[in-house]
């Protein structure tokens, strides 16, 4: 897994490509220098000048010719050459310093369009192990990787790498998996499972019983899967060259016509420097550099123009679910309460101890806690054990935060919890104070905000074919898909069956594969266009990336595809465009009525007129991102916020009716009694701001008010609900509590208005807050 013949191939790449610049360099100082001679009446001084020009390109041109023919095709370049060599035969130096200068500016913008020659693994192989801790009779020692053997005794150390594949040996592990799953919760594996070489050990030091050598193991077969992919990707056929396939003979064909009919080696040449074909050798190039510097002002690094090509023609889109479609991350969804408790308190206390911990799902706890503003008490005597949980001792209550252990005493409104957790793809949290179960919190790494408009804009722009790879469980995955509408789901997928269905889908049409972890490099380097995750994902995917999205939003995918189509659409309507107004200047040289300087000037208007249709793709398409006001982003920001601070209003609401539903009494009104006080005091508030402000302010961008029509319907909807829940809590005043024929449409209008409100957070969260970068 030696890096060093990939990083020389990557060299002669980089030495190969300084020829272009310093092409256009030498030429375009013997064309200036030539015409500032000829100005001054020095005209042999100007052919010389104009003649080096000549050759300097004729010399690379050669070359270039020679390379592609060597590769099975003959490109445009041969054109140029004739018409280089024929300038020089005729003595039309001008003419040959031009071609020159028109071939070099092409080569030149082509090098910031070209298709990536190489995989650098490097990445790769400074996440594996070089050595690993052999425990023997004589003690633990460290030795080189290459020398474990199946059978070896090994200790992993805390936040250490599984050197190689193997089976736990202590009575359990807690590792962090995301290395090759993408999975961002932390498992624990018990005594005699088995775990592979890459993944983290995020918990204490364990013993490993290794099953297969370093060359046998998971991580090694990851790096070869990587470089086998990246030895099977082709470069990609130059626009240009596709049209060759026609031009370059039509060309050679009118240029011999014209040479035995007139019997003028002249007229030939005249032709064939006409028809060098610069609206092929600089439209494309330009049209597809503009694209990548559009991308690149949204955070999309499109390695190159092949990659950008292939991006235009995509039909088939290959997703990972975790930190690309879903955050990467888990979040708090739900805080449950036992009787006498209330959400709040049980989020407060579970961060209180949480926040001196480094477990995923702590940090998500704790900033949950800080988000909804909830003061966290400082712990004392607090201890962590690995895969299980935390306990501390939090204003004189011993509190634990982790894993249930319940038993037999298990209480029954935590068999609901079960449930949920197990319909909605949950981590569960359990909280105990002083022993007794008080609450729970469950966690999932959530859909992004922006994947179901990113999705929609991807098959308006031509993707017809929307799957998702995926190395986590099959029902978090399923219920994704389900939610996003895609056409099919693979779960629990390790990276070889990820590379496997890549290449079956590309057999099928032009394929991209977007992903975020290290296990995704092997499937991005398979892909016609692999793009990377790369705000939070891997250093080694991006590596092995065409396309890499910088900032951490998906939609930004959605605009690349659209600007490589845009930009694939200019490049073609200016080289097709170009070629014609060629051809009739080919024509016209044919004809005797265009020499083959005034045929290389008019060739350069030509080559301005593409250019300048070419550089369209630098304009900025508002068909796919609605132009939005800096008033009105951070308005969209500001009410985002809210959202988030009022996820404990939501829970207060869905907990007074299970309060309900469980012990309908004077506690459970005054649950009730609460939960309206936060709707009439902080959720209502906010829906009438959006109403009023957010709604009007979006509306010219998305194409008028009836845009938000539905959404304004919504918050009507909420708003009764709301009024119906008052009205019942006027008449258990009045009454000196709830009547039993009340209980019935209560829990509706509470169980009603809770998921009224997060279907209403979701889609405003979809179809307007993912609109602000």
């Amino acid at each position: 897994m030696n890096p060093s013949h990939h990083i020389a191939r990557l060299g002669r790449l980089v030495s190969a490509a300084s020829l272009e610049p310093a092409l256009l360099i030498v030429t375009t100082a013997a064309v200036t220098a030539g015409g500032i001679a000829w100005l001054a009446g020095a005209g042999g001084l100007a052919d010389l000048l104009w003649g080096v020009g000549t050759v300097s390109a004729v010399v690379p041109a050669v070359g270039w010719v020679l390379s592609a023919l060597r590769r099975g095709h003959a490109g445009v370049d041969v054109i140029a050459v004739l018409a280089l060599g024929g300038t020089l035969a005729v003595g039309e130096y001008l003419a040959g310093a031009l071609i020159g200068l028109m071939l070099a500016t092409g080569r030149t913008l082509e090098t910031a369009a070209r298709r990536r020659a190489s995989h650098d693994l490097r990445a790769l192989l400074e996440h594996a192990p070089r050595t690993a801790r052999r425990r023997t009779a004589d003690g633990v020692s460290t030795v080189p990787l290459g020398e474990i053997a199946v059978g070896d005794l090994l200790v992993v150390g805390p936040g250490e790498v599984v050197p190689v594949d193997g089976t736990v040996e202590s009575s359990s592990a807690v590792l962090d998996e995301s290395v090759l799953t993408g999975e961002p919760l932390q498992v624990e594996r018990p005594r005699a499972a088995g775990v592979r070489s890459g993944v983290v050990n995020a918990g204490g030091a364990f013993e490993l019983r290794a099953t297969a050598t370093e060359q046998d193991s998971t991580y090694a077969g990851i790096v070869r899967l990587a470089r086998q992919a990246g030895a099977e990707s082709a470069p990609v056929v130059r626009l240009a060259d596709r049209y060759a396939a026609w031009f370059l003979p039509l060309s050679l064909a009118v240029a011999g016509l014209a040479w035995l009919i007139s019997g003028s080696a002249v007229r030939a040449v005249a032709v064939l420097v006409v028809a060098t074909p610069c609206p092929l050798l600089l439209a494309a190039p330009v049209a597809i550099v503009s694209g990548l510097s559009r991308a690149s002002r949204l955070g999309v690094v499109i390695r190159d123009g092949g990659a950008l090509e292939n991006l235009g023609r995509a039909r088939t889109l290959l997703l990972d679910k975790t930190g690309t479609l879903t955050r990467g991350r888990p979040c708090v969804v739900d805080v449950v309460a036992a009787p006498g408790w209330t959400p709040p308190e049980v989020l407060r206390l579970a961060a209180s101890v949480d926040q001196y911990s480094p477990h995923v799902l702590a940090r998500a706890i704790t900033a949950t806690a800080r988000e909804r503003k909830l003061d966290a008490s400082v712990p004392a005597d607090v201890t962590e054990e690995p895969g299980r949980g935390a306990t501390g001792t939090v204003d004189g209550h011993r509190v634990t935060i982790g894993r249930s252990d319940f038993g037999e005493a298990r209480p029954p409104w935590a068999g609901a919890v079960d449930n949920r957790a197990l319909l909605d793809g949950a981590a569960v949290a359990w909280l105990t104070v002083d022993g007794n179960p008080a609450g729970a919190v469950l966690l999932r790494d959530p859909l992004r905000h922006d994947a179901p408009r990113t999705l929609r804009h991807l098959r308006s722009a031509g993707i017809d074919r929307v799957l998702m790879l995926t190395g986590d469980r099959a029902e978090p995955a399923r219920e994704v898909a389900a939610v996003l509408g895609l056409d099919d789901v693979r779960a629990e997928l390790g990276p070889a069956e990820k590379v496997a269905a890549v290449r079956a889908e590309r057999d099928r049409a032009v394929t991209v594969m977007v992903g975020d972890g290290v296990n995704d490099a092997p499937a991005l380097a398979t892909a016609d266009v692999g793009v990377a995750m790369g705000a939070r994902g891997s250093t080694a995917t991006s590596e092995a990336a065409d396309v890499v999205l910088t900032t951490d939003r998906v939609d930004r995918l959605a605009d690349a595809v659209s600007i490589a189509v845009r930009a694939r659409r200019i490049a073609v309507q200016s080289a097709l465009g170009g070629m014609l107004l060629s051809l009739a200047a080919m024509a016209a040289a044919a004809a005797g009525l265009l020499p083959p300087a005034v045929g290389a000037l008019l060739q350069e208007g030509i080559d301005a007129a593409v250019i300048l249709n070419a550089l369209r793709a630098l304009r900025v398409d508002r068909a796919t991102r609605p132009a939005l006001t800096p008033d009105t982003e951070a308005m969209i920001h500001r009410f985002a916020a809210e959202h988030d601070d009022l996820q404990d209003v939501l829970e207060a609401v869905r907990a007074a009716a299970d309060r309900l539903s469980n012990a309908p009494g004077s506690q459970a009104l005054a649950t009730v009694e609460e939960a309206h006080r936060l709707l009439t005091e902080r959720l209502l508030p906010h829906e009438d701001a959006e109403e009023h402000r957010l709604y009007p302010a979006l509306a010219p961008a998305l194409g008028g008010p009836e845009a938000t029509a539905t959404m304004s319907r919504a918050h009507t909807e909420i708003e009764r609900l709301s009024r119906r829940v008052a009205t019942h809590l006027h008449l258990a005043h009045v009454a000196g509590g709830l009547a039993p024929e009340q209980l019935d449409d209560l829990r509706s209008c509470l169980y009603g208005l809770n998921t009224v409100l997060r279907l209403h957070f979701t889609q405003e969260e979809e179809s307007y807050f993912s609109l602000a970068p």
